[in-house]
Order: structure tokens, then C-alpha cells, then sequence
């Protein structure tokens, strides 16, 4: 695999460190310096590439430059308590489970449950989302509010199916698997499931990067293997999209826009 990227001159350093970083990911990235990064030059220069400037490590295509900036959630953050998040009372986040977020996306929802006191491993195959989940943690680390519970968020690197497979082989039981399939199936809500993706231009970039590839974006297997190692299954969903695998929740929490559906494999 190989990816562009554009830096400033003075990131220089930023750049074959991310380099490195991604040869051992078995991609080549191809740098070149430039001396200004603007909302023009995006506009010129509209191919995916990464982009390493004055906001830090970013993805950019059309015109659009995203990061899953962890940072920028920290209002939320301090807003919300076990009683007041769904996904919260879903994950029974207040006993500090053991979670396996098998669709990490940029990690917004890990960063919450694991602020309301979960372990989260946040699971990732696509090398360069990876690399964006790592520098957000690292800056994340150094920043005062964010930094005290880092300790409870670890990335890492591997196909879901594969690593859940190797869970059940090993016998291993977590407290819960967290889903939030990135492509929704597709059903008689088709319209409203893609106008809700299209709302921001993070899920437009996600989207370019990850173009789906069949079954394994839905989550179906994911849903199987999860419940063969966790005590429950939660499935977030677009409010009025069909039920992952077809499979009748035992549960749900309802929202407005989403709703988490779950599943108690031990009964």
C-alpha cells in the first residue's frame, strides 16, 4: 500500500518519523515538503493524502482535512456522567468493565467509556486510521485533562474478526464487545442511514479511506464472535436501521438519532 503526504518544511522531522512508524505497517508513504498548508492549497491538491502541519497529523481529500482530535471532545466529556449517557447505562460503564470496541472509527466513543471508568482495547486494521489513532493518543497523553486515564485506552493493531477469533481459540472473556458497524445495513431506510453519514465531513473522509468491502463492514461476523466471548453485546445503530444479522436484540436503549441494542450471550 502507498500514501501521499504533505508536511510543512519545519515538520521535517515529524514526517520520517511517521514514515518509519508506517513502513512497519507495510505501507510507503511519500512525502513533499511544502511551504504553506491552507484551505487553497487542500482545494488545488484534492487527492487523499496525510497532512502534517501546524494542527498536527491530519487526513485530507476534496478540499477536507479531518483528525480524530480527542481533544476537541473534552467539553463533552466533562458534560457527561453514568446517568446521563445511554451508551453509559448500555456498557454499564459504572462497573468499570473490561470492553473490546471492535469498530474503533476515530475512537470517540472508546474516549467516553473509558473516561466513565471502562478498559478499553480499541481494535484497528486500516493502517492509516491506525496512525491517526495513535498521535491523537499521544497528544491526548499531554494534555492535562485528557492524561489521567489514557491508561485505560489501548490500540490495537488488527483485522476484528481475526482478533475476536483468536479471543474465542484462546478461551478468553471480556466483560463487553462494543460495535458500531461503520457501514449500516442497507434496508428500506437506506436514504436516512446515508444522509446521517453524510452530516460530517469526518464520516466523508472515513468513508473515502475505507470503502466497504462486503460483508465484513457490517458487522455480522463481528456480532457472532462477540457473543461467544462477552457477557453482553452492544450495538449501536442508526435509530430506525435494521437489526445487525437479523438478530432480535435482548435488549435496547433508545434515542433520537441512534439506539444501542444488546445482547447477553451467558443469559
Amino acid at each position: 500500500m502507498q500514501m501521499e503526504c504533505w508536511y510543512q518544511t519545519e515538520y521535517e522531522q515529524a514526517f520520517q518519523q511517521l514514515k518509519s512508524r508506517l513502513a512497519e505497517l507495510n505501507v510507503q508513504l511519500n512525502g513533499q515538503a511544502v511551504e504553506k498548508i491552507n484551505a487553497r492549497f487542500l482545494r488545488l491538491n484534492p487527492e487523499m493524502a496525510l497532512v502534517i502541519d501546524s494542527d498536527g497529523l491530519s487526513l485530507a481529500a476534496n478540499g477536507m482535512k479531518m483528525q480524530p482530535d480527542w481533544r476537541a471532545e473534552i467539553s463533552r466529556l466533562k458534560r457527561a456522567s453514568l446517568k446521563s449517557e445511554m451508551i453509559a447505562r448500555a456498557c454499564q460503564l459504572g462497573e468499570k468493565p473490561s470492553l473490546i470496541d471492535a469498530t474503533a472509527g476515530l475512537g470517540h466513543d472508546s474516549l467516553l467509556m473509558a473516561y466513565l471508568g471502562a478498559d478499553v482495547r480499541l481494535v484497528e486494521r486500516h493502517p492509516i486510521l491506525f496512525v491517526l489513532l495513535e498521535y491523537t493518543k499521544a497528544q491526548a497523553e499531554q494534555d492535562p485533562f485528557l492524561q489521567s486515564f489514557m491508561s485505560r485506552i489501548e490500540l490495537i493493531y488488527a483485522d476484528s474478526n481475526s482478533y475476536l477469533q483468536q479471543l474465542v481459540q484462546q478461551g478468553e472473556q471480556v466483560d463487553v464487545v462494543y460495535l458500531d458497524p461503520m457501514f449500516p445495513q442497507r434496508d428500506q431506510n437506506q436514504q436516512a442511514v446515508k444522509k446521517q453519514a453524510q452530516v460530517k465531513k469526518q464520516m466523508q473522509l472515513l468513508h473515502m479511506l475505507l470503502p466497504e468491502d462486503g460483508e465484513m463492514d457490517l458487522g455480522d461476523q463481528l456480532l457472532h464472535l462477540a457473543n461467544q466471548i462477552a457477557k453482553r453485546v452492544i450495538v449501536k445503530r442508526p435509530r430506525h436501521a435494521v437489526y445487525l444479522a437479523d438478530q432480535t436484540p435482548d435488549h435496547q436503549w433508545l434515542g433520537d438519532a441512534c439506539r444501542f441494542d444488546a445482547y447477553f450471550p451467558k443469559g
